[in-house]
């Protein structure tokens, strides 16, 4: 039985680290555990030009302790303004690694996203053009479509089409939800990848409603049902390198998920290696989390792969982990796979 993991250490492919003290709070978490992370662009006001992601860099990088060798590979906020030449200097300066795209009030802190997609068509033909990834937040936004379709429907109205009338533009489909997401991906020739979350592999939409709504599993896109949680995991053990991880951990203040309307995210950065140890051992494929973390990853992007390395064991006794951090401005639910985990950093 495998007690002792060596893995490359790790890539986060989808991570969200806020601002302000949010930020203080949670870029140490991650930055333990990880080497490098694509970061979220969603903060109020959004980071939409190559000098606001440069400045929202250096503001993680000081958030980080001393001597940390953490990068955040920043990324910017697609909106229907965005100026193509700004977004091919941040990315030639090295300053940006990718693109998000957000449905207009798709989820947190979405409003300025895209709802005309034809107007941002000259962004997406300079993008394939230069081979600078496009992260996708895939789920319609129309009322009509029920919330548990959002993302079917996204890739047949809106995934699709754009891909086809871009040809050559590389897209990651960021945290796929459903058996539909993952048989797209597999489907499709080159150019399209896809991030799996940590809380995606263990939960379904039984754990956020049945007993009573439990907020600190409300997630956007939506849990949906076992039958899409057991297609996930099988994606992420699959050894396929289209599917790596983005655990687009989400920090929010529990004043903010415990509420009449209660913000979407899950918050898994100080958990999250432990977790997906426990997945991996629970399908018998430890031996393929190495590349899921730190190879498939990397390799989408571009970048070389990782050459330090984390060591996970797995102890006779439970992990304990605490429930909440505090961010000085109030506490952080840690997300709780709802069984105790035995792995733990070394």
């Amino acid at each position: 039985m495998t007690r002792r993991l060596t893995l490359p250490l790790p890539d986060d492919m989808h991570l969200h680290l806020r601002d302000g003290a949010m930020l203080s709070a949670v870029a140490p978490i991650t930055a333990a555990q990880f080497g490098r992370a694509i970061i979220m662009p969603n903060l109020v006001p959004p980071v939409v030009t190559g000098a606001q992601a440069a400045a929202y860099r250096e503001r993680i990088l000081a958030a980080l302790p001393e001597g940390s060798r953490f990068e955040p590979l920043m990324t910017l906020y697609l909106t229907e303004e965005t100026d193509p030449d700004d977004l091919a200097r941040a990315a030639s300066d090295g300053i940006i690694r990718a693109v998000k795209l957000y449905p207009a009030g798709a989820t947190t802190n979405s409003a300025s996203g895209v709802r005309d997609f034809d107007r941002v068509r000259p962004v997406l033909e300079r993008m394939a053009e230069i081979g600078l990834p496009l992260c996708v937040h895939g789920e319609v936004t129309d009322p009509a479509v029920d919330i548990f379709d959002r993302e079917a429907v996204f890739i047949e109205s809106v995934l699709d089409p754009i891909r086809r009338a871009t040809p050559g533009l590389r897209v990651i489909m960021e945290h796929v939800t459903t058996k539909d997401g993952v048989d797209y991906i597999a489907s499709a020739p080159e150019g399209l990848a896809g991030t799996l979350t940590t809380h995606h592999l263990i939960i379904n939409r039984n754990h956020l409603l049945v007993g009573g709504i439990r907020p600190h599993y409300y997630c956007l896109p939506v849990a949906k049902r076992e039958s899409h949680r057991l297609a996930l995991r099988a994606a992420a053990v699959s050894g396929d390198p289209r599917y790596f991880l983005g655990t687009d951990s989400a920090p929010h203040l529990d004043a903010a998920k415990e509420s009449a309307c209660g913000c979407a995210g899950c918050f898994t950065a100080l958990n999250t290696l432990s977790c997906l140890a426990h997945v991996f051992e629970e399908e018998d494929a430890l031996d393929r989390l190495a590349d899921f973390v730190g190879g498939f990853g990397a390799d989408y992007y571009r970048l070389p792969r990782p050459e330090a390395t984390i060591t996970l064991e797995k102890g006779d006794a439970p992990l304990e982990l605490p429930a909440k951090i505090e961010t000085g401005e109030g506490a952080v639910t840690v997300f709780d796979p709802g069984y105790p985990l035995y792995w733990r950093v070394a």
